[in-house]
């Protein structure tokens, strides 16, 4: 529950009778974004925040981890010179200082982006947030416990569910009594925030999350553990790439297990230990703290869904239709909370994307559906992963007819120009028309290069498309280009931008 001056300004007063025409759980980027439409449309809304306005992504996620990402970056850039010539260097590192810094953007970023733009909202039209835990006591009533123990009564025409998700803990023996830590971890200000670097660390799980703070804290100096119970990382991503990460991974010291089945965890303050067969055979693994990155969960409990008639899915997630309708005609939900098609969906664009059409579907009867056929998402390990569209085995579950190539990104000038050829890139291709469906990119800058990809496959282009683009030369983009003709050619054997 948020106890700082960032929020004192803009608790709303509701009206005197509390009624909205759109009344939002939630004040995350879906949230906002559904707020934001009410109020183009002359609307009036409402968001009911438990926490801290912006949600997971500017206050415990991509912010946060993002910073800290780059400034580890540095670190083992320094110590890790790629080119002969330069002599290694070693940053001195000040961790207390380096979360300072990391939470006063968070405060920054989050008064910029949101705090200040509800002022200025409220101020015009009336978009306000209200601070406390929602249950929802009728299909159109939100009762709010407030932070200072009062309760109000909230009414909203129209309902939106954006609660956003949080992080899944799995059951296992002896968690209960086992200190522990989330990607909450990373939060400014909460009880799970880190301010001391740990000397050892164990991360449960082979997900982006596990992936990203792993490296992030064996490049600030902590022993890093990974045990992934499937028998690769990244088991929803194409294969040739978790493969090749995993090497990565390994090479800069993180002790990364596979096929890690854990029985039981035990510890307290002074460390933890970790029990599970790895590969069929008993290990034990010690370390001062443990972090759960098992993925995420929606967030539903509580909110008094099924009292009026919502429903959900077995994971919690709430069904919604393809107008982001749930059962009850009036209620809506968007963002993580619908849980829809795989945790990599879980992302802030989708979630702002999907929160001005449900706000607009809600307020007009628009009617618009959401399409995440297009969705390019990204890994920031380092180098990046970056993907759009299908993998071969989705494209063939789906019964195209369709043709795949891998090639290393050795073979990418701009690569070898600046000694760092790590990486592949693999495109997905129809049969007989070489539409592109899917790329899939382990490398420098991927995150930046799969835009090209991704309006690419909104627009249906095929591989002779890429290969007919002059690309600037030498930019890792040209990776899309080479793929593209390797299957015709071997690119090895191309010279400079000949094609």
């Amino acid at each position: 529950m948020p106890t700082s001056n960032d929020h004192a300004s803009i608790e709303a007063s509701g009206g005197t009778d509390g009624h909205y025409d759109l009344l939002i759980l939630g004040s995350g980027s879906t949230a906002f974004a559904a707020a934001t439409r009410a109020r183009e449309l002359g609307k009036t809304a409402v968001m009911i925040e438990a926490r801290t306005p912006g949600g997971t992504c500017v206050n415990r996620g991509c912010l946060p981890s993002k910073n800290l990402i780059e400034a580890a970056r540095l670190v083992y850039e320094a110590a890790h010179p790629r080119y002969p010539g330069l002599t290694p260097a070693r940053l001195e590192i000040d961790f207390p200082a380096l979360i300072a810094q990391k939470d006063k953007l968070i405060h920054e970023y989050r008064q910029q982006h949101y705090v200040s733009l509800l002022e200025e909202q409220e101020d015009s039209v009336g978009v306000a947030v209200v601070y406390g835990r929602a249950e929802l006591v009728d299909s159109h009533t939100a009762e709010v416990r407030m932070p200072d123990g009062g309760v109000r009564r909230l009414r909203g025409e129209q309902i939106v569910i954006a609660t956003g998700s949080s992080p899944a803990v799995p059951e296992l023996a002896g968690l209960d009594e086992t200190p522990y830590l989330t990607s909450d971890l990373l939060s400014s200000g909460e009880a799970q925030e880190l301010t001391e670097l740990p000397s050892s660390l164990i991360i449960l799980g082979g997900g982006y999350i596990a992936l990203e703070l792993g490296q992030l804290f064996a490049r600030l100096g902590t022993a890093v553990t990974i045990l992934e119970r499937s028998g690769r990382i990244l088991k929803e991503h194409e294969p040739e790439i978790g493969i090749a990460l995993t090497d990565i991974l390994r090479a800069e010291g993180i002790h990364l297990f596979t096929r890690a089945q854990v029985e039981r965890v035990s510890g307290d303050a002074s460390g933890v230990q970790i029990h599970a067969q790895v590969r069929e055979r008993p290990q034990e693994f010690h370390a001062s703290k443990l972090l759960l990155a098992t993925g995420r969960r929606p967030n539903t409990a509580n909110l008094g869904l099924e009292r009026v008639g919502v429903r959900l899915d077995a994971h919690g997630a709430v069904n919604v239709d393809e107008y982001l309708r749930t059962s009850v005609p009036h209620i809506w939900a968007a963002g993580d909370v619908i849980g829809r098609e795989t945790e990599s969906q879980m992302a802030t664009p989708v979630g702002a994307h999907d929160g001005g059409i449900v706000a607009e579907n809600a307020l007009t009867g628009a009617k618009r559906t959401v399409d995440h056929g297009v969705v390019p998402r990204a890994i920031f390990t380092d180098p990046q992963v970056a993907v759009v569209g299908l993998t071969d085995r989705e494209a063939n579950a789906r019964g195209f007819i369709c043709q795949c190539n891998t090639i290393p990104l050795s073979v990418v000038p701009r690569a070898g120009a600046i000694r760092d050829t790590r990486g592949v890139i693999k495109m997905v291709l129809e049969r007989p028309t070489g539409r592109m469906l899917g790329v899939s990119m382990l490398g420098v800058n991927a995150g930046e290069v799969i835009h090209e990809a991704a309006m690419a496959l909104r627009f249906g282009a095929t591989a002779d498309d890429f290969i007919d683009l002059i690309h600037v030369y030498p930019t890792m983009a040209e990776a899309l280009k080479l793929v593209a003709i390797s299957f015709t050619k071997d690119v090895s054997k191309l010279s400079c931008c000949a094609s």
